[in-house]
């Protein structure tokens, strides 16, 4: 799930990524008085569910979920978790085209298990928005990187090339770089940032 807004008439709204269909504004039913009640995702959850609509798919209706992974983790750290709700955001509001829709979902769950882990949280966004970036086809390494300074050049390469558990690049320089990376995709690409 990457998005969930408060319950409101018995009902919890949500947006969840589908490696089939992308995006998708679902409704949940929430029972406070039932005999088997039905599981409430929670904001990074990894769910199975089976869903329907009434209306050419501008509304689902979770008819029946089942929580596969929890990611917990990711409420323990502060940056964590605004850095993960930034990528969450990101996705849940640009579209999504469909040939790309298995490696976004798939860049999601690896990137939210790295945030759960809460090593560099900075360093997992940057990652995760420019190959967000790469797989929707815009020229990250062909405009972008080279249009940075040989300095800035060289910090965005240590921490995009670098493993996550080693130091990397510092906190300063790499919310610079993702500064400049979300300018960039706001302005050529045109895409929404929260």
């Amino acid at each position: 799930m990457i998005e969930k807004r408060p319950a409101a008439d018995a009902f919890q709204a949500m947006a969840l990524f589908s490696a089939e269909h992308g995006v998708l504004r679902a409704l949940q039913r929430v029972l406070t008085k039932s005999r088997t009640p039905q599981p409430v995702p929670d904001l990074f959850d990894e769910v199975s569910a089976i869903m329907e609509t009434s209306n050419q798919g501008r509304t689902w209706f979770v008819r029946e979920v089942r929580i596969l992974e929890r990611r917990p983790g990711i409420g323990r750290s502060y940056e964590a978790l605004r850095r993960a709700s930034a990528l969450a955001a990101v996705v849940g509001r640009n579209p999504v085209q469909e040939e790309s829709r298995q490696s976004v979902a798939l860049l999601l769950r690896t990137a939210l298990d790295s945030f759960a882990r809460a090593e560099r949280p900075d360093i997992v966004y940057l990652k995760s928005l420019y190959v967000f970036a790469r797989d929707e086809g815009y020229p990250v390494k062909q405009q972008w990187l080279p249009s940075l300074s040989p300095a800035d050049r060289a910090v965005a390469v240590a921490a995009l090339g670098q493993p996550l558990g080693e130091k990397g690049p510092g906190a300063n320089d790499v919310d610079r770089m993702i500064r400049g990376l979300e300018a960039y995709l706001a302005s050529n690409a045109e895409l929404i940032f929260p």
